[in-house]
């Protein structure tokens, strides 16, 4: 690692005792949901991981800086920032050299987690292919990053508010795999099953460790998804939710919505229109997440 980063006193600690250790995207917090809620939210994921035996290294850049993990005062701070950059690979180091502030997606906080030697990273549900893209072309940088960055990422799926089917087509298309915790249908994010069948399935912690171990001793690049269903009690059913997607789609049609704004946007639509249900929804999957995620980079740790 010649790259600086700069590590929170309590992942530093783990790095150097080499145990188990979850890296968090920071978007949840200044994209998802408004303060104090975010920086609550953002304390109990971190504390999920801990409870589950691994170490939580929430990433983001603040003031040019690549952070691997976050301070009580850090959290906070980010949490109350204005005027946060989006990163994904493209703008990324843009962010850094210019001083900036910004909050991690899925893919920059994967290319983070692997310049910190992470195996593992949680979130609540990957970018992928929009709807409409044959026209729009709209397609997330997280799956192309799946394909190039060796970290095991824990989701509940796709979103769904994106075209699942292509998005599952262009994962296989770019070699990574798909794997499904428990069940064997491709889970829906805030609906724990959906018809789509998982290209994998794996029942253990220990098999998606040593599954990622294997890859990477064969010099395959690339990561994993593993898609973890959203727990049953905490779902939101596909009859109740599609609906409300589609309504959430127009109007962003007829709003002329692109770009970066679509995912919040609709994100932000759907909150609405199911009164909160979503956001209570999307916290129980992250949380679901990352207990997942703690016990497989425990497994990996032991390796």
């Amino acid at each position: 690692m010649t790259f600086p980063l700069t590590f929170s006193p309590e992942v530093a600690k783990a790095v150097a005792d080499k145990t188990a250790i979850v890296a968090l995207e920071s978007t949840i917090i200044t994209h998802g949901m408004p303060y104090p809620q975010n920086v609550e939210t953002a304390r109990v994921v971190e504390e999920t991981v801990r409870t589950h035996g691994a170490t939580p290294a929430t990433i983001a850049v603040m003031d040019g800086q690549l952070h691997i993990g976050l301070t009580e005062t850090q959290l906070t701070t980010l949490a109350q920032s204005t005027n946060v950059a989006k990163l994904s690979r493209a703008d990324m180091a843009a962010c850094m050299a210019t001083g900036g502030t910004g909050a991690t997606t899925v893919a920059a906080t994967m290319i983070a987690a692997r310049l910190a030697g992470i195996s593992v990273f949680a979130t609540g549900g990957i970018g992928g292919v929009h709807r409409g893209a044959e026209h729009s072309f709209d397609i997330s940088a997280d799956l192309r990053e799946l394909a190039k960055t060796d970290v095991t990422v824990v989701a509940a799926g796709a979103k769904a508010i994106l075209d699942v089917p292509k998005t599952l087509e262009v994962l296989e298309t770019l070699g990574v795999p798909v794997i499904a915790y428990g069940q064997d249908s491709f889970p829906a994010f805030w609906s724990a099953a959906s018809q789509h069948s998982a290209p994998l399935r794996m029942d253990s912690a220990a098999d998606i460790a040593h599954a990622q171990i294997v890859r990477r001793d064969m010099g395959l690049e690339g990561g994993q998804l593993i898609a973890n269903p959203i727990p049953k009690d905490a779902e939101i059913p596909q009859e109740v939710i599609n609906p409300i997607i589609e309504q959430a789609l127009s109007e962003a049609d007829a709003q002329s919505i692109s770009a970066k704004a679509v995912t919040p946007f609709l994100l932000g639509h759907i909150f609405e229109l199911t009164e909160g249900a979503s956001l209570t929804a999307n916290i129980a999957l992250v949380l679901n997440n990352a207990k997942l995620a703690a016990k497989i980079a425990q497994e990996i740790a032991k390796r």
